[in-house]
């Protein structure tokens, strides 16, 4: 049922969906039905494809917590990052930056070691083989921006935002962390710092923007495939908010149960 509703909130699975109800109303001979169902199907997709739509649908998710300058924020116990999905090989390239860096998780999460915000960085992420998980790659391409492993923590078990926070709760009490900077996507950290409340730490929002620059009418009002999948990337989150809330009166949150995640140094030692 969870993939079924996850799936849905992409606009095209949901106008082909629509499609296919209207075609077999209209093969009921329904025909005002039908037509009703292919032209709301078709023009579902059509509007969150319009690139301002999306970005308005966006932006509902990202204004929830606002950027804040690094040495304005409080002090935490640890500051956790969220792994992003891959891509971390192209940040394997030589000359790499911090102050080049702008809309990057790990580079935010360095930042905000390196101006004394906490004292530990919890990276967290358990996609991908052994010894290879987004928190290893987070790793390794933290400590080239200054972080060295014996600051770092990993989490390297978790395959959901849930389990980000279940798991990265248990190790952060197992090392007396009670408060914690979150780092994740502006339009991700409604949920994820929800999650992370509900796994019982104190949660201080560091999202980071993911906003896109149009300057012109095409790139603001012409349909594009780029547009409909970062529309169904909110609509997801909206899903996932709403599940997560729902949950919470019935414990849905939970505390972590099993082994401890390890340092970077145990964790290289394993693999």
């Amino acid at each position: 049922m969870h993939a079924i509703v996850v799936l849905l909130t992409y606009p095209l699975a949901l106008s082909v969906c629509l499609l296919l109800a209207g075609l077999a109303a209209v093969l009921l001979r329904r025909s005002r039905l039908g037509i009703a169902l292919v032209v709301a199907g078709l023009g579902w997709s059509l509007l969150w494809s319009v690139p301002a739509m999306s970005d308005g649908l966006r932006d509902s998710l990202e204004r929830t917590h606002s950027t804040i300058a690094v040495d304005n924020l409080p002090r935490t116990d640890a500051i956790v990052v969220l792994g992003g999905g891959g891509g971390y090989s192209r940040l394997d390239r030589p000359g790499l930056r911090l102050d080049a860096m702008g809309s990057s998780r790990i580079a935010a999460g360095a930042r905000a070691w390196l101006a004394h915000r906490a004292p530990l960085v919890i990276l967290s992420g358990g996609a991908g083989r052994p010894g290879h998980t987004e928190a290893h790659n987070m790793s390794r391409v933290i400590a080239r921006l200054g972080v060295p492993p014996s600051a770092q923590l990993l989490e390297d078990r978790s395959k959901s935002t849930q389990q980000n926070a279940i798991f990265t709760a248990r190790l952060a009490r197992e090392h007396g962390v009670h408060s914690v900077m979150l780092v994740t996507s502006a339009i991700h950290m409604p949920r994820a710092s929800l999650l992370f409340r509900q796994a019982g730490l104190a949660v201080v929002p560091l999202p980071v923007p993911e906003r896109a620059q149009r300057d012109d009418w095409e790139e603001r009002w012409l349909p594009s495939r780029r547009a409909l999948w970062r529309s169904g990337r909110a609509f997801k989150e909206y899903a996932g908010l709403i599940g997560a809330a729902m949950a919470a009166p019935f414990g849905g949150g939970g505390r972590a149960t099993g082994r401890p995640c390890a340092r970077e140094g145990d964790a290289n030692k394993k693999t």
